[in-house]
């Protein structure tokens, strides 16, 4: 989709059709009154008829409107004006999208950003009616023979404001929409590839597309050279798979030498079967979608580098296979992490700690601001959160303050779950460090509690989004979360170029 943003009134706009909005009670938005005006009164008389009720999500399409000079007219309806919030307004032009689809239109013009929608400024309704109207378009069919579903004729969209001087701040907003949305489909689109196709190797392919197209520095390490380095908790994890595991890291230069990166740590297990510790046969394909962490942070860099923001930002992934196997790691074995602290292996299920933990020392070398991990580490999140926010812990209030302030300007949110010392004994081994598990109780906590062993020198968050990096059921697929709430974290801290509590 091509977007743009224009300065004008309805009245003036020759477009293959205008769209505007309708709050329930026949009221009409600044733009449709404009329209109900120079019309003669024409989507009044709709609306007494009871044509349009202006129920949330309901379209109506005219032709020929009086005096208007475009050739279509879409009505889109807000709900109830005093019960908007940020959910209903990406609702709202979800809902415009998938009705300009299905017209004949090429190119429309959105009057949608006049909805009235308190605490939020123009900027924030242009950023997110680009995301809003790119997830109503998005499609994984390429693995299709035959592409079955409508394709929508909507080509350009042109986003209006209200006056000229609205125009400067409006094309950031944009310029901040198209690029979130960019690394939002990479995201989809690499967790929704099978994991026969998706390997680790697939992975770093994809890093090193990164490269060539936005000249950042990936580099690849190999079994061997994890060796060398002592990774044994990750390539414990390895061992059952035929795939060979792959250390992945893209390092994005946009703010100079003088300025310590921030490091993104992604989960990349492209398939877990559970290992050992083997999951049930229901819905275990999902389990493809246990790299999403990895494709977050892949998807966070392309959006940074489109936006060339004044910032470094390393993304480190560590990427495997967790699969039964007679070399697969048993219940009960004993492995030496990268940090030197020995660790027992009570579950192979629980093995994404086992990898971001090496991940995690190795972030050491590039001495970073802050470090932010984000995995599909716990099923206990989804228990404790649903699918509506992600878990947020760490070592650090102001960069918690700052993820969740981000989140929630991006509608990606988070909530904080606390990282007391209390939790820690549940890590307890009588044989090891520590053990990889620390019983049902809490279990997404005891897991960051884990990690949080080999974060102890640097400033560090943990995002559990094993709830939120896919959706289930007949809707099925990856969500490209947390990429929204990662990249606008990103561009608020080169705003203030410095940390987060700066």
């Amino acid at each position: 989709m091509e977007f743009s943003v224009k300065s004008g009134g309805p009245e003036k706009q020759r477009s293959a059709c205008i769209v505007v909005g309708v709050y329930e009670g026949r009221k009409l938005t600044p733009s449709a009154r404009q329209i109900d005006q120079i019309s003669g009164g024409a989507l009044t008389t709709l609306l007494r008829r009871g044509d349009h009720s202006g129920s949330l999500g309901q379209s109506l399409l005219l032709h020929r409107v009086p005096n208007v000079p475009s050739e279509r007219v879409l009505l889109v309806g807000c709900g109830k004006d005093k019960e908007l919030g940020d959910g209903s307004y990406r609702a709202i032009l979800g809902h415009a999208a998938r009705a300009l689809g299905d017209t004949g239109a090429t190119e429309a013009a959105v009057f949608l950003t006049d909805v009235d929608l308190r605490g939020r400024d123009l900027s924030w309704k242009l950023r997110h009616a680009v995301e809003s109207v790119e997830e109503a378009y998005y499609r994984f069919d390429q693995l299709k023979s035959r592409k079955s579903e409508k394709r929508p004729a909507l080509r350009r969209m042109v986003l209006m404001v209200p006056k000229r001087s609205d125009l400067a701040p409006a094309e950031t907003a944009l310029r901040q929409g198209v690029a979130i949305s960019a690394g939002v489909i990479l995201t989809k689109n690499l967790g929704n590839l099978p994991g026969n196709i998706c390997t680790p190797s697939y992975l770093a392919e994809q890093a090193l597309a990164l490269q060539e197209e936005y000249g950042v520095k990936t580099t690849v390490l190999e079994e061997q050279d994890m060796r060398t380095l002592g990774m044994g908790a990750l390539l414990s994890v390895a061992r059952g798979s035929r795939q060979p595991p792959k250390l992945i890291t893209v390092e994005y230069h946009g703010g100079g030498d003088a300025h310590p990166p921030v490091v993104l740590v992604g989960k990349g297990i492209t398939f877990d079967a559970g290992g050992i510790s083997i999951k049930p046969a229901s819905a275990m394909d999902e389990m493809k979608y246990d790299m999403c962490g990895a494709a977050a942070v892949l998807g966070t860099i392309k959006a940074v580098a489109e936006l060339g923001l004044p910032i470094n930002v390393v993304g480190v992934i560590p990427s495997s296979e967790n699969l039964p196997d007679g070399n697969a790691s048993k219940p009960g074995d004993i492995v030496t992490s990268m940090s030197g602290q020995t660790i027992e292996v009570l579950n192979t299920d629980a093995e994404g700690r086992l990898i971001l933990c090496d991940a995690l020392t190795f972030t050491e070398r590039f001495n970073p601001s802050v470090v932010v991990d984000l995995a599909t580490l716990t099923g206990a999140c989804i228990v404790a959160l649903g699918r509506h926010a992600s878990g947020l812990l760490g070592n650090n209030e102001p960069l918690a303050r700052a993820l969740i302030g981000a989140g929630r300007y991006a509608f990606d949110r988070a909530w904080q779950l606390p990282l007391w010392d209390d939790y820690q004994r549940q890590l307890d081994s009588n044989f090891a460090d520590m053990a990889n598990i620390g019983g049902h109780d809490a279990g997404t906590i005891t897991a960051a509690c884990f990690l949080a062993r080999y974060t102890k020198k640097f400033k560090w968050a943990h995002l559990d989004i094993a709830g939120t990096a896919w959706k289930t059921g007949k809707d099925k697929g990856a969500t490209g979360r947390p990429v929204p709430l990662l990249t606008t974290f990103l561009i608020e801290l080169s705003e203030r170029r410095g940390q987060p509590d700066a």
